[in-house]
């Protein structure tokens, strides 16, 4: 069993490694505002047909939070925030909060609205997606909020929180959404993709190899083949060198001692009775060391689970 779980583990990291380059390939499939605007109708059950109604504002300065990733438009009153992630990450609705705000900035200053008069402004409505293709097992779709990281000073005396920033949080991976899938061909053939590039790397193959067996088979089945096909080397050159492996390197090391106190945690607890995949869920996606620390104080003294989760709901320790 440890054998299998450290295959296992060896495998997840070498994905991590990699993972940027399905960012790489998504903000290449949406550059075009035909396949933009095909998404935005797949998900909004519109059907728009005149890209000149849609106006990218997307921020390409803000390289401090990655916001580069983004896809950011305008159009029929919304202001819509798209963003790829390949990890499951609780954090966006600040980063959402903050893209929007510079967003709104821009946007005052170009119509030259006055938020000093009397006359309420029009502003379009945000919207904020984010297309989820990581390797933890999640619903088809899940609201992450930013009230979420304000614990329990978030709703003092009943009162409601002065902000407030909801990312709807899509599953992308093949398989998953597949109504939404069908209505946006560009969407489907970017997981099926990412799909095959999976299932390679877990037959064995190197990375390099098992985007080279996708970029073959996808463009025989016609899929991204405007794309695969035009910029064949364009393209595998983009997805391979996507990332910085000296950073990642890095971030695996951190991430390998949460990854390995959280197993540990969970250990604990099963000496006591059976874990939920809820708890398990929520203890693996745990990151801050401090906190795994405090938890594994409490799983060594839990009589049983319901212990450990009473423990952690009141000492309000899970900060996700």
């Amino acid at each position: 069993m440890t054998n299998i779980r450290q295959t296992m583990n060896r495998f997840i990291k070498r994905l991590k490694i990699r993972r940027k380059y399905k960012d790489a390939l998504f903000r290449r499939c949406f550059a075009d505002k035909k396949d933009l605007l095909e998404l935005y109708n797949a998900l909004n059950g519109t059907a728009y047909d005149d890209t000149a109604g849609l106006k990218i504002t997307t921020l390409d300065d803000c390289i401090y939070l990655t916001y580069k990733n983004d896809l950011s438009f305008i159009i029929s009153a919304t202001l819509n925030l798209y963003e790829h992630q390949s990890t499951y990450n609780p954090n966006m609705p600040i980063r959402g909060l903050i893209y929007f705000a510079r967003v709104y900035e821009a946007y005052i200053r170009e119509h030259q609205l006055n938020i000093y008069g009397k006359a309420l402004i029009e502003l379009p409505e945000p919207r904020y997606i984010i297309f989820y293709n990581g390797t933890n097992d999640e619903p088809d779709m899940q609201e992450i909020r930013l009230s979420d990281a304000f614990g329990k000073n978030g709703h003092i005396h009943g009162k409601k929180t002065a902000l407030e920033c909801v990312a709807v949080m899509l599953n992308i991976n093949y398989g998953h959404n597949m109504e939404l899938m069908n209505k946006c061909r560009r969407l489907h053939d970017y997981a099926y993709f990412v799909n095959e590039v999976n299932q390679n790397l877990k037959k064995g193959y190197p990375f390099e190899k098992s985007i080279y067996l996708a970029m073959e088979h996808c463009e025989q089945s016609d899929i991204l083949r405007d794309i695969i096909g035009k910029q064949r080397s364009e393209v595998f050159n983009l997805l391979l060198n996507e990332f910085d492996v000296k950073i990642y390197e890095r971030g695996l090391k951190a991430e390998g001692k949460a990854e390995g106190k959280a197993e540990y945690i969970i250990e604990l607890l099963e000496e006591v009775g059976e874990v939920p995949d809820s708890l398990r869920n929520r203890i693996m996606r745990q990151t801050n060391l401090e906190t795994l620390s405090r938890w594994h104080k409490l799983a060594a003294r839990a009589q049983s689970i319901e212990d450990f989760e009473q423990a952690i709901g009141l000492a309000k320790l899970d900060l996700i």
